[in-house]
Formats: structure tokens, C-alpha cells, sequence
């Protein structure tokens, strides 16, 4: 279980930590602390789901929407949506949601469309030829997550990057608890080129795109973010089918010099403190003034919030203001949290560009808010949690596409490298090996 750190409502509502205590170490260790494995019963739950849906396909995934999304459907025709509904929910937006849903597709269509890669290849001077292909995924599936929380800009982020990457079919799937559809998903859907939406949800949902069933198409890969039996789901079937990552709370590292506006600050830290209770906002700064002004405006601001109970949950369990000696320490403690998003509230942000090497997303300067990044800045907001940037990347059309090696040996070529396979198969006492290559060497 994740320790948490608090302190008392006295002291306000977020941790205040110090890099130079003696115990900065331990408490930041536990503050970032997270586990995102599920249980055992989770687990076995989700292994039945899956079990259950490969082997009765739609007649389970039917029986699984009636009990836990509380409908009443009696085949898969009614947990099925057409381009035209599709495009009648984009019609009927007012025009302001209908322009901005617009707007946010079009700047992350090309930023995504300067992602593609390009295959290559290169003649060497015995006429051998190398080089890469590269090509889409045939199919991919989208999971967005229904109920508490609906999110159109997660079906813009997933599937127009696999449009972009030349997914040849798009296929999502969301919940629809007691029916209820939200009309901003499914002109999101409609915007970003998808195929077909199925009105299913949790691992079922999952288990239906990794193996496929009477109604549903198998997939080759499934991005999208869900709750616990979602992620869980996912892992399982990792290697039937490919994933995207293992989402954990959202995160967000802000660093300042003291010269923004506190409130701005405060916002921020919010704006992904109301995600979930788990989410994690961390502010750092060498300033102590400036972070007492932080932590003042956190306090006065906090009860004007629609969601006040979550973020005051969010910062006094997982938040904190750290007070560091200077840009040295405030980069060592980027590259150590490693946050998904990243801001950069400074006055030279390009020059500390070079030094930060884990981050998900960075956010430059004072005036790049993330949640322009959540919504119609461009780049992908799909991005690696839990210190998973060392690693790992943003969501992109590369994640939509595979790579295939071309090797065309002239007979010179075939002759020259066989000699040198020869020598290494034989060393490795691959003799059939050795000799394929043999046939090829000329006299």
C-alpha cells in the first residue's frame, strides 16, 4: 500500500518539503510511490471476464453490458453505432463545441502528420541493397473510458494518430452505463476517422478487441486509457495483442523561479489534481517566499473548485511543494520524478532544455498551461506515468506502425557474407546455417 504524506489542515492542505532535511529522500520516495498492479481478486475477475468472452464471444459481452452498464439489449445490433449516428451527434453540437472539436483535430492531425517515418533503403557497391519498410497496423482499437468521466479529446489523441499512421480500420469501444451516450465522444469519433464504435466498456470490452467474437474485430493493438479492470485487462492480453502502456494517475511537476503568478501556479497544480484522488501535482522552486505565496493562493482558491473534495484529497495525499537550492538540484529532481507533464514556468526555459531527460511532456514557459496540452496544442496527451519516462514516449503514429528490415543480396554480396556467415554459424556449430550460406559463395 502507497504511504502517504500529509500534514495537518494547520499547515495547509499540501506537503511542504525541503531538499536539504534530513529525511527529503524517504519522503519523496514515499510521495512518489505507486503501485499499479492489481490484486489478486481483481485479477481473477478480470481472467474470468476474458476467459468467459473468448470462448461465448457476443453472447457474453451482452450478458456483461445488461449486468454491470445496467442495460436491457438483447443482441449486439443495439451495442452497435454507425457513421451516421456518428455524424449526427458532430451536426448537432452547438456551434461553439462543434468549432472547437474541429480546431483541437485539425492542430493534432499535423502535428501527428510530422511524425510519420519514411521507409528507406540503400545500395552498397557490390549491388546489394538494405533498407527498412515501413508499414500501418491493419487494425487498431480505442478504448474510452464512460460513466463518471467523459473524454473526447482522449478519442482525438488515440485515434488520430493511428488515422494519420494509415490504420486501415479503427475500432472503439466505450461504455455506456444505464445508456446514457455522451454526444461529444461520438463527433469526436466521427472527427478523428473511426470505423466503428461498440457501446462496451471494462475488460469485457478489452477481451472482445484482443480476441475478437462474432461481431467485434480482432485487433492488432489497444490504446486507451480505463479504470483498474481496464488496465489489468490490457496487461493480460499483452502479447495476443499489442498495448499502448499501463496508465497510472495523471502527474504533474511544475518548476518556477518565483516570478509567475502564484494563482496561475495554483491552477495548474489543480488542473491535474482533479483528474482523481491518486493524481499527483508537485510544484518546485528555490524560493521560499515565492512557494508560501503558492501554498497561500492553493488554500484561497481550493474552495472555489467544482471538484474541491477530489483535488483536496489529491494534494494532501500525493502533492507537494519542494523548496530546492537551485537549477542544479531542480533538474536533478526532474530526471529523478521523471513526470508526465512537465512545466517549465521560467524565464529561459530553452536553456535548460538540454539538461531534462525524462519527461513526458514539457510545457514551456509561463504562459504554456498542460491543459493546453490535455486538449488542442498538438502533441499527444497519451504519455508514460509513474517514472515510466525513462523509457517509454508519447502516444504517437509510430506506435500505429511496424518496421520491417529489406535485405536484396546481389550475387557478389550473397558470395562476400557467406564467407563471413560461414565463420560465425560454424562457430556456433549451426552447421545447416553454415552451409545455406555456403551455397551462395562462388568459386
Amino acid at each position: 500500500m502507497t504511504t502517504k504524506v500529509t500534514q495537518t489542515l494547520a499547515q495547509g492542505v499540501i506537503s511542504r518539503l525541503v531538499t536539504d532535511e534530513a529525511d527529503f529522500d524517504a519522503r519523496l520516495e514515499s510521495l512518489l510511490a505507486w503501485e499499479g498492479v492489481s490484486d489478486a481478486e481483481v485479477k481473477a475477475r478480470v481472467d474470468a471476464i476474458l476467459a468467459d468472452v473468448k470462448s461465448r464471444g457476443d453472447a457474453a459481452l451482452i450478458d456483461y453490458s445488461n449486468r454491470l452498464d445496467r442495460l436491457q439489449v438483447t443482441s449486439m445490433v443495439e451495442l452497435t453505432l454507425g457513421q451516421a449516428r456518428l455524424e449526427q451527434a458532430y451536426e448537432g453540437l452547438p456551434a461553439e463545441q462543434r468549432g472547437a472539436l474541429a480546431t483541437a483535430a485539425e492542430r493534432i492531425r499535423l502535428y501527428h502528420e510530422r511524425q510519420k517515418p519514411e521507409s528507406w533503403r540503400y545500395t552498397e557497391a557490390d549491388g546489394s541493397v538494405l533498407g527498412q519498410q515501413v508499414a500501418p497496423l491493419d487494425r487498431a482499437g480505442i478504448y474510452v473510458p464512460g460513466g463518471k468521466a467523459t473524454y473526447p479529446s482522449s478519442v482525438l489523441m488515440n485515434a488520430i494518430p493511428a488515422h494519420v499512421a494509415g490504420v486501415r480500420e479503427i475500432i472503439m469501444v466505450v461504455p455506456t452505463p444505464d445508456g446514457v451516450l455522451n454526444e461529444l465522444v461520438l463527433a469526436a469519433a466521427y472527427l478523428a476517422g473511426v470505423d466503428h464504435v461498440f457501446t462496451l466498456g471494462g475488460a469485457q470490452a478489452v477481451a472482445a478487441l484482443a480476441y475478437g467474437t462474432e461481431t467485434v474485430p480482432r485487433v492488432d493493438k489497444i490504446v486507451g486509457p480505463g479504470n483498474i479492470y481496464v488496465a489489468t485487462a490490457k496487461r493480460a492480453v499483452f502479447g495476443q495483442v499489442g498495448i499502448d502502456m499501463i496508465a497510472g494517475p495523471s502527474e504533474i511537476l511544475v518548476v518556477s523561479d518565483g516570478d509567475t503568478d502564484p494563482d496561475w501556479l495554483a491552477m495548474d497544480l489543480f488542473s491535474q489534481a482533479e483528474h482523481d484522488e491518486d493524481a499527483q501535482a508537485i510544484l518546485v522552486s528555490w524560493d521560499a517566499a515565492h512557494l508560501d505565496a503558492v501554498q497561500e493562493a492553493i488554500d484561497r482558491l481550493l474552495p472555489t473548485l467544482e471538484r474541491e473534495a477530489i483535488v483536496r484529497e489529491s494534494l494532501a495525499s500525493r502533492g507537494a511543494l519542494i523548496q530546492c537550492r537551485g537549477r542544479d538540484e531542480a533538474i536533478s529532481l526532474i530526471n529523478r520524478i521523471a513526470p508526465e507533464h512537465l512545466e517549465l514556468s521560467l524565464s529561459d526555459p530553452d536553456d535548460w532544455l538540454p539538461d531534462i531527460r525524462h519527461a513526458g511532456a514539457i510545457f514551456m514557459g509561463r504562459h504554456t498551461a498542460e491543459a493546453l496540452g490535455d486538449y488542442c496544442a498538438g502533441p499527444n496527451h497519451v504519455l508514460p506515468t509513474s517514472g515510466t519516462a525513462r523509457f517509454s514516449s508519447p502516444l504517437g503514429v509510430y506506435d500505429f506502425q511496424k518496421r520491417s528490415s529489406i535485405i536484396h543480396c546481389s550475387p557478389e554480396g550473397a558470395s562476400e557474407l557467406g564467407r563471413v556467415a560461414s565463420v560465425l554459424a560454424r562457430g556456433e556449430a549451426l552447421t545447416a546455417h553454415a552451409r545455406s550460406a555456403e551455397y551462395r559463395i562462388k568459386p
